[in-house]
């Protein structure tokens, strides 16, 4: 049974969450390097406990149980595990090649295996598509037309 809320828009000690936004270390997280990921979109965790940041922000502790991370974050970062979300396979900043030859108006721009980085993660319609900057010059591409420009160090995201 889900948690009931006693305030709209806040979560529950226990009630699962899923994170929209990445979440780097700001520096408070012990261990790792400032800017370093350690929760990808979309994974979903608890609550264990909120609280307050400068008096005027509310935090959730949140533990990512399959990533054996408890994590703070803020109301705009969560929505419910329930709630709609759609997946994504790559992240801004990943490097991608495009799996197929490139073009615009029968123009072929960048020849299949052009190596490029994703500029923006595009959710609206039910096929996800990325801003990608190939050479200086930014697509949008289909997701299944990429794959991981470094196959050996990517790791495909867990959901």
């Amino acid at each position: 049974m889900k948690p009931e809320r006693y305030d709209e828009g806040r979560f529950e000690y226990g009630e699962p969450v899923r994170v929209t936004r990445n979440v780097r270390n700001d520096g408070t997280y012990p261990g790792m390097e400032v800017g370093e990921l350690l929760i990808r979109r979309g994974s979903v965790g608890n609550v264990i406990e909120v609280g307050t940041f400068l008096q005027d922000q509310i935090i959730f502790t949140v533990h990512f149980l399959n990533h054996g991370r408890m994590v703070g974050c803020r109301l705009e970062e969560l929505i419910g595990a329930e709630e709609p979300w759609n997946p994504s396979r790559f992240e801004f900043r990943d490097k991608v090649v495009c799996t197929i030859d490139l073009g615009v108006k029968g123009n072929i721009l960048f020849a299949k295996g052009t190596e490029g980085e994703v500029f923006k993660v595009l959710r609206e319609s039910e096929q996800i598509q990325y801003h990608v900057a190939f050479q200086g010059k930014v697509l949008q591409v289909p997701e299944p037309a990429l794959a991981p420009a470094h196959p050996e160090t990517f790791k495909e995201p867990e959901f």
